[in-house]
């Protein structure tokens, strides 16, 4: 499949699947070498089992990997994500906190709306008991739209089927904190803004991260949590070497600069003395 990815994919790649490798205890060749080059028959035939183009393919890497960036930077725990259809999903990422949670077979933002509807302060009640469950549902709302956000930013676009059930959830969590229908849709819109701004600054991870899932198809928060180490790390690395050259520039041009003037030096000297 490696074969396939454009260059610019390929070169973001590297990091990423070093990131893999390591978390899996993968040898370098298995991760980089010919194996995922002779894979590429393997992919069409497991999209045409799907019944999915590999264009539908990317964009659903690319969403699910915007909720993966904006979980993290949020500092939710994941436990894992997945480009594999499930039931009445298309991909899906989940979190250890969300399993905790729906321990009991409670697993939909309906269900905790359900449950702490009743408990959400009325008007002119004291929220001081409550204000983690408004930080809460703000942060996982921006998760929620952070997979549109991520189509968007690197797209350019938004499938119009994309990410309804996300907005259906974050619908359901709007309703424990807004009063009104223009409320939740005022607080959605600005989620999705929050959403945009926090992954802006991170496009190269978010499409980092949806190659190695079209690649891998599952990851486990480990894998993922190793990746974005990878990632930052090679970014780090690119800055310091930019810097050292940079450096290395301003010393040669200082270099030439004092050279300048000590040849200008000797030239007055030299008609003083004459």
């Amino acid at each position: 499949m490696t074969k396939e990815l454009p260059a610019d994919e390929r070169d973001l790649l590297q990091p990423a699947l070093a990131g893999v490798q390591a978390a899996a205890g993968m040898p370098h060749s298995e991760a980089t070498g010919s194996g995922l080059g002779e894979e590429i028959d393997e992919y069409h035939e497991l999209l045409t089992a799907l019944d999915r183009s590999a264009e539908q393919d990317r964009r659903i890497a690319i969403h699910e990997s915007g909720h993966i960036v904006a979980a993290r930077l949020l500092g939710h725990s994941l436990g894992g994500a997945t480009v594999d259809p499930g039931s009445g999903y298309e991909g899906k990422v989940w979190g250890e906190r969300h399993v905790e949670a729906f321990a009991e077979g409670r697993g939909d933002a309906s269900d905790v709306q359900e449950a702490l509807a009743q408990i959400m302060p009325g008007p002119g009640e004291d929220r001081s008991s409550v204000t983690d469950v408004f930080a809460s549902v703000y942060s996982h709302c921006i998760e929620l739209a952070a997979g549109r956000a991520a189509e968007r930013m690197l797209l350019g676009d938004g499938d119009a089927r994309s990410g309804v059930d996300d907005l259906r959830q974050a619908r359901e969590l709007a309703l424990l904190i807004c009063k009104s229908e223009e409320a939740v849709e005022t607080f959605l819109a600005h989620c999705e803004v929050a959403a945009r701004d926090l992954l802006m600054p991170y496009g190269d991870v978010v499409m980092a991260m949806s190659i190695v899932l079209r690649i891998k198809r599952t990851l486990d928060g480990a894998e993922i949590d190793e990746i974005i180490r990878g990632l930052e790390a090679q970014k780090a690395l690119d800055a310091e070497h930019r810097r050292r050259a940079e450096w290395k520039r301003c010393e040669f041009a200082a270099d030439w600069f004092r050279a300048q003037c000590d040849h200008i030096d000797v030239v007055r000297v030299t008609r003083f003395c004459a």
